[in-house]
């Protein structure tokens, strides 16, 4: 063995570097007037739902959404069928429509009880946003008490409250099936304004911007349930489903690789939320993500909202994900929404 001149005892001296630098931490936002407990305290509005769609190709969505995302069917009435997801008590996750074009029917939305619909329906309706059914019984899968009313870019919302659970379990350690629905991300040409709508009546309180491009706004503990996005017309953005953990997510993202569906945009890892991401074009080309790990707000007034830059080092922690090239042209070629300001038939 060669000899050396080093000492051994000088080890000692050999200190680790200190913990190496990530980006600095983005400027923070103002506070709000009211604390964000507050809001919180007094909203009508718990979670997201499921989101609606309608199809030209009812068998090729379904078997897209059951066959390889890892939803199940539910319930199925006449041209119209409804998918959950194994690990979420919710009736549903998604609504799939037969119809002659692409379209989104709606956005749903929980309420803690009765009177948070009936209060919230009063509040829109006195404030002269058109309602499109009135507080009632619900038809569908879980029934339940709730409304529907045309939000200010056209896009029908529902609220509801009192909906049965459909049984649900555990998601097991491997099994690359949605747990529930994360969250929704919409287009408008007005986002300031329409964060504004949804802060005022939802009560939703804002986690984060990214530059001025994204609002990121919550209505439990998830960082966001609801973003809003700035856009030339108002549509879909993309509706994103919350995998187990890491491995369940990559093998998620892996099984839609081995069907032949290359993300537009992953993995990688978001800054605003700290959620991983792939993005994948669905049927129709309506944009669904998978995701996990995002980020927990336990307390309400400590939060401090920050705007985000869009710049590679933010936009994916990892470097992982590339540009994101194909995901920003499928959502420029996107045709403009067909359903705004149209009830859905169901």
């Amino acid at each position: 063995m060669t000899a050396t001149s080093f000492d051994p005892a000088g080890l000692a001296a050999a200190v680790p570097p200190p913990p190496w630098p990530g980006p600095p931490l983005p400027p923070a936002i103002a506070p709000a007037p009211v604390p964000a407990s507050e809001v919180a305290r007094r909203s009508p509005i718990t979670h997201v739902r499921y989101v609606a769609l309608a199809t030209a190709d009812l068998a090729a969505t379904v078997a897209f959404y059951q066959g390889i995302w890892g939803l199940y069917e539910v319930g199925r009435d006449g041209d119209v069928v409804f998918l959950g997801a194994v690990g979420s008590p919710e009736p549903y996750v998604a609504r799939v429509r037969q119809a002659g074009e692409r379209r989104t029917d709606l956005i749903a939305f929980g309420a803690p009880d009765r009177a948070a619909v009936d209060g919230l329906a009063a509040r829109l309706g006195s404030d002269g946003v058109r309602i499109a059914a009135e507080p009632g019984t619900l038809q569908l899968p879980g029934g339940g008490y709730g409304f529907r009313f045309f939000d200010p870019d056209g896009r029908l919302v529902e609220v509801s409250a009192d909906v049965a659970a459909k049984p649900f379990r555990e998601i097991e350690a491997g099994e690359s099936v949605p747990r529930k629905l994360s969250h929704v991300v919409i287009n408008s040409p007005d986002a300031p304004g329409l964060v504004a709508f949804y802060e005022r009546y939802f009560g939703l309180r804002l986690s984060d911007w990214l530059e001025d491009r994204m609002a990121f706004l919550r209505c439990s503990a998830d960082h966001h349930s609801l973003a809003i996005a700035a856009g030339p017309v108002a549509g879909l953005n993309h509706v994103s489903f919350e995998m187990r953990d890491i491995d369940e997510y990559m093998r998620g993202t892996g099984r839609m690789v081995r069907h032949g569906h290359a993300p537009l945009w992953g993995p990688g890892r978001h800054s605003s939320g700290d959620n991983v991401y792939s993005y994948f074009a669905g049927p129709d080309n309506f944009v669904v993500e998978y995701t996990t790990a995002l980020e927990r707000i336990a307390d309400e007034d400590a939060w401090v909202p920050r705007v985000w830059p869009a710049s590679p080092e933010y936009a994916d922690r990892w470097g992982t994900a590339g540009p994101g090239e194909d995901l920003f042209a499928l959502w420029h070629r996107t045709p403009p929404e067909s359903g705004l300001w149209v009830p859905a038939p169901v």
